[in-house]
Parts: C-alpha cells; sequence; structure tokens
C-alpha cells in the first residue's frame, strides 16, 4: 500500500517509503497486517479467570461459564480501562512528587523550585499555610501532602475543593468523590475480579470515581508540581515535524511521559565539556528534540523543537541521524528496539518500571539524574561518528505552545486584570460559539492525523474555540494549526478575537496529565459567571477522534463525570454491549449530566460537537443575539439600581 494511504504529512510518507525500501517494520506495516478482534474491541471478551476466556454475544441468552452477561464484561473492561489509566497517570505524578520532595531537601542536584507563586497557590489549595516558610520548607509540605493523597483511605482528595460547588454536590450525591488515588484504582480491580461486582451501574459508577481520582488526584498533582519545579507554561514559539533534526548535529530524542531526565538532559547539552567533545568527533553541536508527551512538557516550558507524535517514534530513527533515543514509560513501542537495531541509533530505557528486550537500560535516579544525563549524552556523541546514510525530511512548521489555565487568563485580562470575562462575553456575545477539546493519541488504524486536522478545521470553522493536548496538539501543529495566522481559517467571531488577542484559534495546552488544566479553566469559566453554575451547563465539549489507550478512556471517563460530554472515533469499547453502550451514550446523562458519544467520521463528530454546543447555548439563553436598545431618559429613570 502506498504511503499516502497512511497519513497525509510528507514527512512520514516519506519515512514509511524508506523503512519499507530497506525492510524495516515500523507500526505502519504491522497495522496492515493484524485483524482486529471483534468480541474484544467491543469489550465482550472476558479473560478474567480461566474457566474461559470466554466471548460472549449480546443476544440476550448468551453468557460466559460463570454467567456474565455482555454488558457485565463490557463495565468490568471499560473500568479496568480507566484504573489502569488512572494507574498510568498518577505513577507520574507519585514521581514528581519524590522529586520535589528530594529537591525541597537538596537531594535532587540539577532540579529546583523555578515557580514560587505556583507553590503558594498549590500549598493554599493543599491547605497548607504558606505564611512564613521558606521556598523550600513549603516545598517539603507540599510535596509530603501531594504524597499523602495516594494512601490516604478517607475522606476527600484535596483537589475536588477547587470544581464549582455545584459539581462537587453532584458527586457526593453520588458517593464518587475519591478518597485517596490508589485507594480507588485497588477497589476497581478488586470490584472487577471474578464473581465480585456484577451490576453495570455499579460498576461504572465506580469507575467515574476512579477516574476522577485521575483527573483531579493524580493528573492534576503531576501537572501542578512540574509546574512548581519546572516552571507555569507560558506561550512560547518552536518547530515541529521531523524536520527539526540536524544533519550536522548530534541528535538525542527523548521519548515518553516524565520530563523528569529530559529536563536534566537539557542542562547537561549546555555543558562546555560536552559541547567540546561533540565538535570534535566533527558534530557542530548537540540537538535535542521531543517525541510523544515529553515532547509536550519541554515544548512548553523550553521551546525544545518537537520531532512528532506517537506514530513517528520508530520513523526518527529511520532517518539515520538520531545517535539516542532516551525513554521512560508510557506509549514506548517495542519495535523501537528492533528498529534501532537497525541503526546506529543507541536506545536507552531510564524509569525502573519499564525495560525493553535488548536495549541499554541506564535508570534514572534523582539523587543522580544530571550523572545520568550527561552519561547518556556523552554516550550519544561517541554514536556520531556511526552515522550511515542520513535522511530527513524537509517538512517543518512553525508552533505557539503553553497555553496553561492561567496563561489564557493573562493574555485576556493583562497581568493586573488578569480573568476569564473575555472569554465568557465572548461565548455570551457569540463570536466564540463555545469551546472543544481535542485531545489524545494517535492511532494507525486511521489515516494518520487526519482525524484530528479535519474535525479542528471544522470547528474553528464554525466559531469554536479549540484546546488541544497530548499527541493532538502536535498533529494540529504540524499543520499549521497552532500559530496565529491560523485565524484565517477561522469563522469571523473567532477570528475577531484571535486577531484582537494575537493568538492561534487552536491552543496548545500541554500533554496528556494537563488535560486537567482543561477541568480548571472550565471551572474558571462557571466561577467568572454568566454561563451556567456547573461546568455541565457551559457550550463545551471534549473528544479524541484518534485514541488508543486505556489513559484515553480514563480522560475522557473523568471529563464526563465532570460534566463534560465526550466523543470518542476509531471505535468503542462497549458496542458489544446494546444495554452499557445505552447507558454510556445517554443513561449516564441522568447521574452526571454528561456522557459519551462515538463518532468515527471527524466531520460529522464536528457537528455532533457543534449541535451539543448550540444545545447549551439555548439552554442558557444566548442561542439569540440580544436586540440592542437606546435608552431614553425616562427608561433610564424605571432602572433598578442595586
Amino acid at each position: 500500500m502506498k504511503a499516502e494511504a497512511f497519513t497525509s504529512c510528507k514527512a512520514t510518507q516519506a519515512m514509511i517509503e524508506k523503512t519499507s525500501r530497506e525492510g524495516v517494520t515500523t507500526v505502519f506495516h504491522r497495522v496492515r497486517e493484524k485483524k482486529t478482534c471483534p468480541f474484544g474491541s467491543g469489550g465482550t471478551c472476558c479473560r478474567l479467570c480461566y474457566m474461559g476466556p470466554c466471548r460472549v454475544k449480546d443476544d440476550g441468552q448468551d453468557a460466559g461459564v460463570c454467567g456474565a452477561t455482555a454488558e457485565t464484561i463490557a463495565a468490568r473492561n471499560f473500568c479496568r480501562m480507566v484504573a489502569a489509566g488512572a494507574a498510568a497517570h498518577s505513577d507520574h505524578a507519585r514521581e514528581v512528587a519524590l522529586v520535589l520532595l528530594a529537591a525541597a531537601r537538596g537531594e535532587a542536584p540539577g532540579f529546583e523550585i523555578k515557580d514560587e507563586e505556583k507553590l503558594w497557590a498549590v500549598a493554599q489549595d493543599l491547605g497548607i499555610d504558606p505564611v512564613g516558610k521558606s521556598k523550600n520548607q513549603l516545598a517539603e509540605e507540599v510535596a509530603l501532602k501531594a504524597l499523602t493523597e495516594f494512601g490516604q483511605q478517607e475522606g476527600e482528595l484535596s483537589f475536588v475543593r477547587r470544581a464549582p460547588q455545584k459539581r462537587q454536590e453532584v458527586w457526593r450525591r453520588l458517593g464518587i468523590i475519591p478518597r485517596g488515588i490508589d485507594r480507588e484504582i485497588v477497589e476497581m480491580l478488586h470490584r472487577t475480579h471474578m464473581g465480585v461486582d456484577q451490576e453495570y451501574v455499579h460498576l461504572m459508577l465506580h469507575g467515574m470515581r476512579t477516574a476522577l481520582a485521575d483527573g483531579w488526584g493524580g493528573s492534576m498533582i503531576a501537572t501542578e508540581l512540574q509546574d512548581i519545579l519546572f516552571g507555569t507554561p507560558v506561550p512560547i514559539r518552536a518547530k515541529v515535524n521531523l524536520g527539526v533534526l540536524k544533519p550536522d548535529h548530534v541528535n538525542i530524542i527523548v521519548h515518553g511521559h516524565e520530563p523528569l531526565l529530559p529536563e536534566l538532559i537539557l542542562l547537561a547539552v549546555r555543558d562546555e565539556e560536552l559541547l567540546a567533545q561533540a565538535r570534535a568527533v566533527g558534530a557542530k553541536g548537540i540537538n535535542v528534540a521531543g517525541i510523544c508527551c515529553t515532547a509536550n512538557e519541554i515544548l512548553m516550558r523550553k521551546g525544545v523543537p518537537v520531532a512528532g507524535s506517537v506514530l513517528q517514534q520508530e520513523l526518527a530513527i529511520a532517518t539515520g541521524a538520531v545517535e539516542a533515543m532516551v525513554v521512560d514509560v508510557q506509549c514506548i513501542m517495542q519495535g523501537l528496539g528492533q528498529v534501532a537495531r537497525c541503526y546506529h541509533t543507541e536506545l536507552f530505557t531510564t524509569s525502573s518500571r519499564a525495560r525493553l528486550p535488548g536495549v541499554t537500560h541506564l535508570e534514572f535516579d534523582h539523587h543522580r539524574g544530571l550523572e545520568v544525563a550527561k552519561e547518556i549524552v556523552r554516550r550519544a556523541i561517541a554514536r556520531f561518528p556511526q552515522r550511515r546514510k542520513v535522511e530527513i525530511p524537509v517538512e517543518e512548521m512553525d508552533l505557539i505552545a503553553g497555553f496553561s489555565h492561567e496563561t489564557i487568563k493573562y493574555i485576556l485580562g493583562g497581568r493586573f486584570r488578569a480573568s476569564y470575562r473575555p472569554l465568557n462575553d465572548n461565548i455570551i456575545n457569540g463570536r466564540i460559539r463555545g469551546v472543544a477539546a481535542v485531545v489524545g493519541c494517535s492511532n494507525p488504524r486511521v489515516r494518520f492525523g487526519d482525524l484530528h486536522t479535519t474535525l479542528v478545521r471544522e470547528l474553528i470553522a464554525n466559531d469554536v474555540l479549540v484546546l488541544v493536548t497530548g499527541c493532538a496538539a502536535i498533529n494540529c501543529a504540524k499543520e499549521g494549526l497552532l500559530v496565529p495566522e491560523a485565524a484565517e481559517m477561522a469563522g469571523s467571531g473567532l477570528r475577531e478575537v484571535c486577531e484582537a488577542v494575537g493568538m492561534p484559534p487552536v491552543l496548545h495546552c500541554g500533554s496528556c496529565v494537563d488535560n486537567s488544566r482543561l477541568l480548571i479553566a472550565a471551572t474558571e469559566i462557571v466561577k467568572e459567571g454568566g454561563l451556567g453554575e456547573d461546568i455541565s451547563e457551559v457550550p463545551l465539549c471534549g473528544c479524541a477522534p484518534e485514541w488508543m489507550s486505556e489513559k484515553a478512556i480514563a480522560i475522557g471517563q473523568y471529563f464526563v463525570a465532570s460534566g463534560v460530554t465526550v466523543g470518542f472515533g476509531v471505535a468503542f469499547p462497549t458496542t458489544g454491549s446494546a444495554k452499557l453502550s445505552e447507558f454510556v451514550f445517554g443513561g449516564m446523562k441522568d447521574y452526571v449530566n454528561a456522557h459519551w458519544f462515538y463518532e468515527p467520521d471527524p466531520v460529522a463528530m464536528a457537528r455532533t460537537i457543534i449541535a451539543h454546543i448550540d444545545a447549551k447555548r439555548k439552554a442558557l439563553g444566548i442561542d439569540v443575539a440580544k436586540e440592542r436598545v437606546l435608552y431614553d431618559m425616562d427608561m433610564r429613570r424605571k432602572l433598578e439600581v442595586v
């Protein structure tokens, strides 16, 4: 099959053709050989015990050996995905909290507190009085308090109090406020064990609780503590796509999700001794680029170029220009090892939680992280003379990233009048129709990146402001959607706002844990007033058109539980059960005033999102522009002054 069938990205096409010529197998080759399991994709294959595994038809009569029905099996599988996704984000957060604690105690060379203002704000949200404490004393208390959120057995997670009061009341009424992050994940796994919870609605309610432990717990802790350690992102210009690799430099790619070691690698590559070593082997310098969510983390704080999203990890190595690829956790393909062996690239695993067979393991330890970073850089330099043929695609694109929820406030109102008021006013007056969050992975079972970009173009053309994270952000960036000039593609109202502020119509808000920023942004809209008293009333929708990971399910579920309707493309893991799908796509709304929807076509998904936003506008009474009235003196006298 021709490379054009996989993607419209020219750089990706070139590398697919190159690997095909060279006999190197990548994700794009493997996906054509593997068929999806119809029972597995619909959620009705049960592997929880070895009386089976059982594949169950949804005909009202079939059941597993134990008697489990299609809806029970699908609900268990769905909830296990939520638990795994929440565990991934939360384990990431735990590692960041441990590094913050070590940095505060002076035990982590290379790490320091970069954002003291954010430290104070987070401390107060965690119930800690910051007054009279040094920066490091306060950071130590914040880290210790964050770590207690994981093992807490009773009560409520601290960040839950950030949500609108009305949303908290919904959660309390349903009994789904998370008590502790680890507790909810463990209980979810227990409930889905063979012979435990077998009522699908009851399972799904705890699935919401587990997801909330991610969104308002693990992910939010990761985001906030990373801002404290590395600085809260502000808008920054950079480059994206495989063309950011440099033929005359030592190229190091960092890939994964935890920005801890990558931050130290960025420090190490500025070391004059290492730069001299690079020049001694014929390189002009050392170039660091990112893949996947690590890319988003160091992009939005340091302006480090992005080589690509998750599906380009093998292709980056295939350029022949990458001396070292450094990976940690999540979205790392095992095929990387085989591809790296075809070239001169040294592949490093660095997390105690993840290894690849036949790959160099150089473990990150925050007590000696800078030593590890320098060792990786030295070994990358040593690989430079081993290069063979280098073929770097020319494609690269400008982007602007770094729109944290604090930044959005700032760009709308300035330092002294920072506020969501201009955003709310422009939603109320109709210049901005509403807001859509387009998030999630890339999936090779659809044309890579096209669902994201087709959907986003349709949304902004209809005056919907788009917030992007993760690989969705990278794919949109490659198509020129993350620069102010993209406002030319927007509808007249959104274009007017973007041009007045000088911002793109598509805002890069970070990595996958940074979806928690979107929860805070939605809450800020509610608090600002004029658009309802709960997140569920705001003209807002979320979607993941190309999702593929369990983390995406966890993210989607915590958005739905927070009052945001969410759409997924590609496939949906409940469609094997009519009863469960009926609940997920509709009945869930009776519990949390939001629901899921499934739509694989990006244009149809855009229409569904726009219709949802329009329905929210109508419910708020802002669907029709109010007629302007010129008041005479008699009318003014009749006005009541409060």
